[in-house]
């Protein structure tokens, strides 16, 4: 059984802020969420046909989880104890709902590599792959999907009891000539395919990993993320330094399988993951060393909710220029919740505003998870000022959430900075003010709302209001509305017919 959303969180959130305890709703219903899907993957292999799943690899599965439930006793301590201590990793208390202000429990090993955001496409991979009712009989391209699928749950297994200094020996399998350790690094093995690897871990933080016609590979753990280790054939996972002296580094996930968006209309126009050389590195550093004290400059709250949602950013490759003098990209994922997509930052004020309108959508579609908002069917039929074709009811909402919080963020640095910037600002501030306003009366007007989507809305549309205390100069005001309209007008002339057909 999920958590009731509080009244308080529900105004919260559609103010897109979030105290701490909101967020901290947020957070442990995903992991719950999270820690049920991995168990449908253990049921789904279990249960599935041998044509799908092999007696072996049924094994496999109950030895990896096994190890995982393992690494959660070994490390979680007390924790471990009040969740529970079946043959897994459990959805005990601590991850049942909201903590109401409690201090997080620790998290084990195992727990921290299931909630990574990867891990989340990883088991969606995994059930689809199993899903022999829904896919036909398996054919060989998936059936070998499917074993890479399952060959990815035995290495997280083994990063998870190495963490937790278990000593083992275990055979894993790299991927295309890849062998990668979730959080640790990859392994590029001397011949390609799918090549098995031999790990062997006696504790003091140190594995060594062994294939044939090959030196052995040792590496030495280091806390949160990353292994380092001489050999030319590892590479280490990166992190980028916490947001905050006390904020956990944050990992810049250029090496995990499943980063890669496959499919989603709302991901058509995203460029592909890209492994970083160390120039590309620097550059992220540059633009990461500035973000927190951007976010800041937007809001206390924003840096608050970065450090609290954000769990992981995936580098993209740069789109090509679309006119706008450099390209650039961004998304979050609803099966990766607390990863981040984005192409390198140019500077660290256009990174953190990339973070603000990303977490909005992560924000809103955890609260989707907790409760319903509104009952609109999918139909495209919505002006949005910021897209050229209509939008479903929840796109809609979606995108007027995300400028709702842009809106807020830049009106609040054009109030604290410097005339240059401050005109900036401004501009992007009337911008996105005048879109939301064009897009509000359809979300407000709706029908289709349920009772906690009608406060949502309407406490959206009172912050909207309230933004409107400070407004930008006349002349950044006049062009942004004159923007909006011409806007309308191109949508209106292009969608007539469905403009006609309401």
């Amino acid at each position: 059984m999920f958590p009731a959303v509080p009244d308080r969180a529900l105004l919260e959130l559609g103010r897109t802020e979030g105290g701490p305890d909101t967020l901290d709703l947020l957070v442990r219903d995903q992991d719950t969420r999270r820690l049920l899907v991995l168990r449908a993957v253990l049921d789904a292999a279990q249960s599935a046909d041998h044509s799908v799943c092999t007696p072996e690899e049924k094994d496999r599965v109950r030895e990896d989880w096994a190890m995982l439930g393992e690494a959660d006793r070994e490390a979680g301590g007390a924790a471990a104890d009040e969740q529970g201590t079946g043959t897994g990793p459990s959805t005990g208390p601590a991850e049942r709902g909201w903590s109401g202000g409690r201090a997080p429990s620790p998290v084990s090993p195992s727990r921290a590599l299931l909630f990574q955001p990867l891990t989340g496409p990883w088991a969606r991979s995994v059930l689809r792959g199993l899903d022999a009712e829904g896919s036909g009989p398996p054919d060989e391209p998936r059936a070998r999907r499917l074993r890479r699928d399952l060959a990815h749950l035995s290495a997280m297994a083994a990063v998870a009891a190495a963490r937790a200094g278990l000593t083992f020996t275990t055979r894993l399998t790299a991927r295309a000539g890849v062998l990668t350790l979730p959080s640790l690094g990859a392994l590029h093995t001397a011949t390609p395919g799918d090549v098995p690897v031999d790990v062997v871990a006696a504790g003091a933080n140190r594995m060594t990993l062994r294939q044939a016609d090959a030196p052995d590979v040792t590496i030495h753990l280091e806390s949160g993320t990353g292994a380092w280790s001489g050999a030319l054939a590892w590479t280490p996972a990166h992190a980028l330094p916490g947001l905050m002296p006390s904020a956990p580094a944050m990992p810049l996930d250029d090496l995990d399988p499943y980063r890669a968006v496959t499919d989603g209309p709302r991901y058509g126009n995203l460029s592909g993951p890209v492994a970083l050389d160390d120039a590309a590195r620097k550059r992220w550093l540059q633009a990461w060393s500035g973000t927190a004290a951007a976010l800041r400059s937007g809001g206390a709250q924003r840096l608050a909710e970065a450090v609290a949602l954000l769990r992981c950013l995936v580098p993209l490759a740069m789109p090509p220029d679309r006119g706008s003098g450099q390209g650039s990209c961004s998304a979050t994922r609803r099966d990766a919740f607390g990863a981040l997509l984005s192409s390198t930052p140019s500077d660290p004020v256009t990174f953190a505003a990339t973070v603000v309108h990303e977490l909005q959508h992560a924000k809103l579609a955890a609260l989707g998870r907790l409760l319903p908002l509104h009952r609109a069917g999918s139909e495209a039929r919505y002006f949005a000022p910021w897209r050229s074709d209509p939008r479903p009811y929840d796109g809609l909402l979606q995108g007027t959430y995300s400028h709702l919080a842009m809106a807020s963020f830049f009106q609040r640095r054009a109030l604290i900075t410097r005339r240059q910037e401050r005109e900036r600002a401004w501009a992007q501030h009337a911008r996105y003010h005048a879109q939301v306003g064009a897009a509000l009366p359809a979300l407000v007007g709706s029908p289709d709302l349920t009772t906690p989507g009608r406060r949502f809305v309407d406490e959206m549309a009172a912050a909207y209001e309230h933004l409107g205390e400070y407004p930008a100069p006349r002349g950044h005001t006049a062009r942004a509305e004159a923007y909006v309209k011409a806007a309308r007008t191109l949508w209106t002339q292009r969608h007539d017919a469905l403009l006609r057909a309401d």
